[in-house]
């Protein structure tokens, strides 16, 4: 099988690019009063970067899981959408996706 020809940087790369750069050379040069939205604004483009690069994958497993699903089945319907959620976070608040309660 031949080599696979990926066009680089990939989405996630640059997001991830855009986001070192609001960070680590605007954040520092911003007045104060700036320097938050400069934060929020990495943040947001790490987000798109895990969305573009995990978002696919967590799509096609979270049909998988509703369809599979049997009506009426509320136990299984708890467990599904707990992955479901999970994956979710895991783009949106890594971290907070292996959480197990109190």
């Amino acid at each position: 099988m031949g080599a696979v020809v990926q066009n680089r940087p990939t989405a996630a790369e640059l997001l991830e690019s855009l986001a070192e750069l609001l960070e680590d050379t605007l954040l520092p040069a911003l007045p104060a009063d700036l320097q938050h939205r400069a934060r929020v604004g990495a943040n947001l483009a790490r987000i798109l970067g895990r969305e573009v690069e995990f978002g696919p994958a967590a799509a096609t497993r979270e049909k998988e899981l509703l369809e599979a699903v049997p009506a009426g089945d509320e136990e299984a319907l708890w467990q599904a959408l707990t992955e479901v959620v999970r994956a979710d976070l895991a783009i949106a608040k890594p971290g907070y996706d292996s959480w197990e309660g109190e």
